[in-house]
């Protein structure tokens, strides 16, 4: 396991510290400058995305936010806006994974990228960005929520680009940077409002450690301002709706990821479980500085530039401490590492300057080969779908299964529905138990000759509701006869839901009800049927 002596960096003098002028003794030109390898490192991991981007099918999440998108609306009863919208545009363009999935390998690379600024702003060196971009790319958070659309995916790289624009604010005295802050906030708050949640906790950082000239900067009140007006039209709509937001992050909280007790031990496997250490001595790193050591060259002395980011460390354990409190997933946490894993980018790269250098460069290379290895295995769709039964890819990160098995599902679905009598036919529905159903059924069965499904489930309990002339309803996400039988009359298993590989996935094995009636009429079933989780 990588070791760092949190003591050594490789921080150069900025703004603020010692040294005349935003670089501090000539060292502006070296600070100012992206070096090339890291474009070259994102580039690398972005042709590694869209290389398996086709492997499997669609995850049920992505078919959702295609549909979502089909009804534009300020928001949705699990999400904002942004999402939907972009992922919708995309498959208009062409009815392709590579497609559908090319924003999401777009913004994986960025976030590499705003690791290594970062890195360079809190005074690292070139190579103080390499580690930064390295370490980026290689993540499990990167990989994984880059593979395909998600939100978090939108969420690291707005956070990311937070939590640098206040590393520049702080350490370059760059007030403008501020407002560039509140500009992000505000446009990745329509892309997933944790980071509005995460801007907020930042502001109460600084007030507890500062710098507290932050707060007196009007540059940041108007990014302030300015968030608030971009955030507003989704609040605007949670209000109007009752916040059924709030009752989504209740209803998914609880034992995710080992629940409160696999929390912490979760957090270290999100960038990798050999280079946790990275970012965990930013967090050391910022409280920390000594003596210049004469024995040491200059490059790898402890930097005074990090003290000013003690605000980062503060904002990283209270927001830990509000999801642990608050039963929030592990994975929540996974949009501040690009900011740690930039600092201690910093710290890294004076550490493989000390003594046997070349020891400390192998065990450093190999660390990050290994986690390339292991984040890839994990994260990307390496195995041919037959090895995925029983494979620890799915078992570590299920998602990867719910991209396998979709078209067979709709394909038993139109098995049913065809198999109705034409008179039955004419007053039968689709109801679904969750979004992920219904948008296969509405992306993928139109050439089975299936109508459009209805779900109470999110965005899908606000798009319309069954018409009083359909009493037959083909039901899915039933676990049994007996709980369909709460708002469904006549009820039998009609087919049961497989795929070719046999992966337990979520629909797996679960029953395709044929039911002949209702229990009270859709107007008075509808209200009951509507659920956010």
């Amino acid at each position: 396991m990588l070791g760092v002596d949190v003591e050594a960096t490789d921080a150069l003098p900025v703004a603020g510290s010692a040294g005349p002028g935003p670089g501090g003794q000539g060292g502006a030109g070296r600070l100012d400058r992206l070096t090339g390898w890291v474009l070259v490192i994102a580039g690398l991991q972005f042709v590694e995305l869209m290389a398996f981007a086709g492997r499997y099918g669609y995850h049920r999440d992505e078919m959702y936010f295609i549909v979502a998108g089909f009804h534009p609306a300020a928001g949705y009863p699990d999400q904002p806006p942004l999402v939907p919208l972009v992922i919708a545009l995309m498959y208009h363009l062409g009815h392709s994974l590579y497609l559908v999935r090319l924003p999401s390998a777009l913004v994986a690379a960025a976030t590499v990228v705003v690791t290594a600024l970062t890195a360079r702003d809190a005074g690292g060196t070139t190579r103080a960005q390499v580690v930064a971009a390295g370490v980026g790319a290689v993540s499990g958070i990167s990989l994984a929520t880059g593979h395909f659309v998600t939100t978090t995916t939108f969420d690291v790289l707005s956070t990311a680009l937070l939590g640098w624009l206040l590393v520049r604010a702080v350490t370059r005295h760059d007030h403008r940077a501020l407002l560039w802050a509140g500009l992000v906030s505000g446009v990745g708050f329509e892309a997933k409002p944790q980071v509005g949640f995460v801007a907020a906790v930042a502001l109460v950082a600084l007030a507890i450690v500062g710098p507290r000239w932050v707060l007196r900067s009007r540059w940041l009140w108007l990014g302030v301002g300015l968030a608030v007006v971009l955030a507003a039209p989704y609040l605007l709509w949670q209000a109007a709706h009752g916040w059924p937001q709030l009752t989504v992050a209740g209803n998914v909280a609880g034992d995710a990821e080992g629940g409160r007790i696999g929390f912490l031990p979760f957090q270290l496997v999100l960038v990798s479980p050999v280079l946790f250490p990275v970012w965990i001595a930013a967090l050391v790193a910022v409280w920390r500085h000594r003596a210049p050591d004469p024995m040491v060259g200059a490059a790898a002395q402890a930097s005074p530039a990090l003290r000013p980011l003690r605000f980062v460390a503060v904002l990283y354990g209270l927001v830990l401490l509000a999801y642990l409190v608050g039963d929030g997933k592990a994975y929540y946490q996974a949009s501040l590492y690009p900011t740690l894993v930039g600092i201690g980018a910093v710290v890294t790269a004076g550490w493989l300057l000390r003594g046997w250098r070349r020891v400390r460069l192998g065990l450093f290379s190999a660390a990050v080969v290994i986690s390339a290895l292991i984040t890839a295995a994990i994260g990307l769709p390496l195995l041919p779908d037959s090895q995925l039964p029983g494979s620890a890819a799915v078992a570590l990160n299920p998602d990867i299964g719910e991209e396998i098995g979709w078209p067979q599902f709709v394909d038993t679905v139109a098995g049913v529905w065809n198999g109705l009598p034409p008179a039955d036919r004419a007053h039968a529905v689709i109801f679904t138990g969750n979004y992920g159903e219904a948008a296969a059924i509405d992306l993928l069965g139109g050439p089975a000759g299936l109508p459009p499904a209805y779900s109470g489930h999110n965005g899908y309990s606000l798009w319309g509701q069954p018409g009083p002339d359909k009493t037959t309803t083909i039901v899915l996400g039933a676990d049994s006869v007996q709980q369909a039988s709460r708002a469904f009359t006549g009820c039998v298993v009609a087919a049961r839901i497989s795929n070719p590989v046999g992966l337990h996935n979520d629909e797996y094995g679960g029953p395709v009800l044929r039911c002949s009636g209702l229990v009270v009429p859709w107007s008075q079933l509808w209200p009951q049927l509507r659920h956010y989780d």
